[in-house]
């Protein structure tokens, strides 16, 4: 005769099983992706821009601070792979209200911040287009 486990410890290994937070399985952003935001981050701290939040200006660093706890949120969701992912889930409009995030520079008119950083995105990726670019075109080996 073929035993079973006992109801009850099968009942507590199921509870094991979900009792693990799902973060621990959770995948961080690809290294590269991670670079870029990373930059993408730096950009605006370094930068003298403003970040508008639900109709209230905030500093740079403040920016980058909000930006960095919804990027950890997308991370432990595993809804984030790529630098334009977060751009567009997590640093394009406010997840509270749904209002657009804007960036305002020095004296220039407020532009969406998926524009700014996008655009910054951009010239991140063309500061790193020299040495360690991955090479493109056909390949051939003698």
């Amino acid at each position: 005769m073929r035993a079973f486990p006992s109801p009850v410890l099968s009942a507590a290994a199921f509870a094991a099983c979900v009792a693990v937070p799902m973060g621990a399985w959770a995948d961080p952003l690809p290294p590269a992706a991670k670079a870029e935001v990373t930059a993408l981050l730096g950009k605006l701290t370094a930068s003298s821009c403003e970040f508008n939040r639900n109709g209230d200006w905030h500093s740079a660093a403040e920016a980058k601070s909000h930006l960095e706890r919804k990027l950890s949120y997308l991370e432990d969701k595993n809804l984030v792979k790529t630098a334009e992912q977060f751009i567009d889930l997590g640093a394009t409009k406010s997840s509270m209200s749904g209002k657009p995030y804007l960036v305002r520079c020095g004296g220039a008119a407020p532009v969406e911040s998926k524009t700014w950083l996008s655009r910054e995105l951009a010239v991140v990726r063309a500061a790193g287009k020299g040495a360690s670019a991955p090479a493109t075109g056909p390949t051939t080996s003698r």
